[in-house]
């Protein structure tokens, strides 16, 4: 069976994601926000939320899920998402932090030479302890 959570930032800002993490410069925000760039959402929705950093961060920013429990044969993890990033824009990463380790591992990244538009992808994560993306 297939558990999959939908987050689209329309009714919350997803189970999946502490809700403290906008304090480090996520905004919640639409096309439509006059701040720039881009002007929908990936299915070309002008007025559909999505998270964005915020200009005033020049360093980096984190956004960090709640607990996932264990990866097996039966319960692989799959996370799907869409994201956008522009041309000056630096590196967005996916990190893995288990539960006994201190640090994270980096486990895809993309950086924004040639972007300005909308992509997709999925990571599957194997974790035989629990663990935060």
């Amino acid at each position: 069976g297939s558990s999959c959570d939908k987050c689209d930032f329309e009714t919350n800002l997803c189970k999946a994601f502490h809700e403290l993490n906008l304090q480090t410069g996520w905004i919640r925000r639409n096309g439509q926000s006059g701040i720039g760039p881009p002007y929908s959402d990936h299915n070309g929705n002008g007025s559909a939320h999505f998270l964005s950093l915020s200009s005033e961060m020049q360093s980096s920013a984190t956004l960090k899920t709640n607990v996932f429990l264990p990866t097996d044969e039966e319960h692989v993890c799959q996370i799907r998402f869409h994201y956008w990033v522009s041309q000056m824009s630096g590196t967005l990463m996916v990190g893995l932090q288990k539960h006994s380790e201190d640090t994270v591992t980096n486990i895809w990244e993309v950086s924004g030479e040639q972007q300005n538009q909308w992509k997709a992808h999925t990571i599957t994560i194997n974790s035989t302890e629990k663990y935060e993306v």
